[in-house]
């Protein structure tokens, strides 16, 4: 059994600060774990607006707390995001996240990622042993 508590994550190597500043991450269960999946709690800051492209990795996201906007770019489609809010990159989509209010979002990631990734300049997540 692996028990975690987000605090004591929050102290840790296991937060990790985007290069922008636009984003945090507290990354709860990694690829070490072996479970297949990775689990986060993500925090995008109020005002932000993030590009991404997970072309190596699934995501399912869940909105905790916060309001913003999710924007495929592949259709240009625009999806409001509210506590409650799931949406799930199945495709490996092209997006745009936009937080009018700070986000808190639990996020897992298929297959799990190690720790310190950030994003390229692809808005994606290299995959790493």
């Amino acid at each position: 059994m692996i028990v975690r508590d987000l605090h004591e994550c929050e102290q840790s190597e296991r937060k990790v600060v985007s290069p922008d500043g636009k984003w945090q991450s507290v990354r709860m269960l990694l690829k070490g774990d072996n479970m297949g999946y990775s689990f986060h709690i993500t925090t995008i800051f109020a005002g932000q607006e993030c590009q991404f492209h997970y072309q190596n990795h699934f995501e399912s996201v869940f909105c905790m707390a916060g309001e913003g906007e999710i924007e495929s770019r592949e259709d240009g489609k625009i999806y409001p995001i509210k506590p409650g809010t799931l949406y799930n990159l199945n495709e490996h989509d092209r997006h745009t996240l936009r937080a009018f209010s700070e986000l808190k979002l639990a996020c897992v990631f298929n297959p799990p990622v190690t720790g310190q990734e950030v994003h390229n300049a692809e808005g994606a997540y290299e995959l790493l042993d």
